[in-house]
């Protein structure tokens, strides 16, 4: 699945949860509790295909799952740029330390999986907006 669309199936969850949550009177403060990874596996396992697995992206013992994207990722569908006839799709804004660059085949795209950065609480209050698309209109390069 290419990026683009990942991201918009995403924000259509993300978005019918957050309304139904508002809809029942949560603020910011409850919808980020909702998030919680133990919340979420429970309540809304169809959100992430590692629920069913009980199984987190990241090690974290906290883990939030508000953005279960960072807003810190940049990718293009088409690609980014050539690099030694390789094609670059994604990579980090911040450089993060612990991502990589993953090569894969002739691709090169961001590997996340060492970085935890969007999935504490203190980044997801930082960066929150009800509309998760919003937050990740960044991305797209």
């Amino acid at each position: 699945m290419a990026y683009n669309e990942w991201v918009e199936k995403h924000a259509k969850k993300h978005k019918s949860i957050v309304q139904k949550l508002v809809k029942q009177g949560y603020d910011k403060e409850k919808i980020i509790d909702y998030f919680d990874f133990e919340n979420m596996k429970e309540k809304e396992f169809d959100f992430c295909p590692l629920y069913a697995k009980n199984k987190k992206c990241h090690e974290l013992e906290s883990l939030n799952c508000y953005l279960c994207s960072c807003p810190n990722f940049r990718f293009n569908d088409e690609g980014i740029q050539k690099v030694e006839e390789k094609t670059q799709y994604s990579f980090c804004d911040i450089d993060s330390k612990d991502g990589r660059q993953g090569v894969y085949g002739e691709k090169i795209h961001q590997d996340c999986s060492g970085c935890g950065v969007p999935h504490h609480r203190a980044y997801v209050e930082k960066h929150f907006d009800f509309d998760w698309a919003k937050i990740m209109k960044v991305c797209k390069v």
